[in-house]
């Protein structure tokens, strides 16, 4: 009895500083943006004027709002598309080929990830300068002396420029935690299908891919949340949700509207839209994406 009630206590004051800590830094404050959306304030005034679901409203009429709707959609499901892609392929290729310099390339592709937003926005504004970027002068060569693309400067491209650029800085992380997931499928099953007649691609979708879905499954879900948050440094820092509010996502608006135009109550109301957005979206791709798991 007595050994039961001590480690019950010694749990307690294990998980307790964790709990406390917890709710502080995160319920608290989530708390605490949903009850702000209810008010109209501007953030650094005492006056706040309670106005009920009236943020609520106008966020669902707002064009700008709607279009950083669109853009956060269209990141969320082209980056992770090609990023997971183009990561298992990859994976794939230098896993089960016998190419040289493996660990060479294992590096190459990992050191877009260790660099920081900042600098791979001014890498990229870097190439995409209309005037002495390199992809301009590259397609200079097949176009002749016309006038130069605005990658960033157009409202029909500029989104497509940043995601080019969140891919380039994605590949290379989830292409080393799938290899190392391949690394473990036993050779046998491989050895088994080539006596089979099954070539390599379907080896990949009848034996890599179910083998490691787990770790797929869990990678996913972690970065369709974290491209949230991610595409907002990029915007930030690329192009500050120019030209005229193209580029504008989620969290760029709500800052924009929180801190810019001191508008605090409104972009609480976005604050809380985008929590309720990822928390479902978790939920949606936790169940679509769910699998027996198969042990080898």
């Amino acid at each position: 009895m007595r050994r039961n009630k001590g480690r019950g206590r010694f749990i307690f004051f294990c998980v307790a500083p964790a709990v406390i800590l917890f709710v502080i830094f995160m319920i608290v404050p989530t708390v605490d943006v949903f009850r702000m959306s209810l008010y109209k304030w501007g953030g650094y005034t005492a006056e706040k004027k309670f106005v009920g679901l009236k943020n609520f409203q106008t966020l669902l009429q707002s064009e700008k709002f709607i279009r950083s709707f669109q853009n956060q959609i269209l990141l969320i499901v082209v980056v992770t598309v090609v990023t997971f892609a183009l990561a298992l392929i990859f994976a794939a290729i230098l896993t089960k080929e016998k190419i040289r310099g493996q660990n060479f390339f294992r590096i190459i592709f990992y050191i877009p990830n260790i660099l920081s937003v900042v600098i791979i926005s001014a890498i990229f504004s870097a190439i995409y300068d209309p005037n002495q970027g390199l992809l301009n002068s590259i397609l200079a060569i097949f176009r002749g002396e016309r006038d130069p693309i605005l990658w960033l400067g157009s409202q029909k491209i500029v989104i497509y420029s940043i995601v080019i650029a969140m891919i380039w800085q994605a590949i290379g992380y989830y292409m080393v935690m799938y290899m190392a997931s391949m690394a473990n499928v036993p050779e046998s099953l491989y050895e088994s299908a080539n006596l089979e007649g099954a070539g390599k691609i379907k080896q990949f979708f009848l034996i890599t891919l179910p083998l490691i879905w787990t770790n797929i499954r869990t990678t996913l879900t972690f970065f369709v949340i974290s491209t949230i948050n991610m595409s907002f440094l990029f915007v930030k820092a690329m192009t500050n949700g120019g030209p005229d509010s193209a580029s504008n996502v989620f969290l760029s608006y709500m800052y924009q509207e929180a801190y810019t135009n001191s508008s605090y109550g409104y972009g609480m109301a976005i604050g809380s839209v985008v929590f309720l957005f990822s928390f479902g979206l978790s939920a949606v791709l936790n169940a679509v994406t769910k699998r027996e798991d198969i042990e080898f």
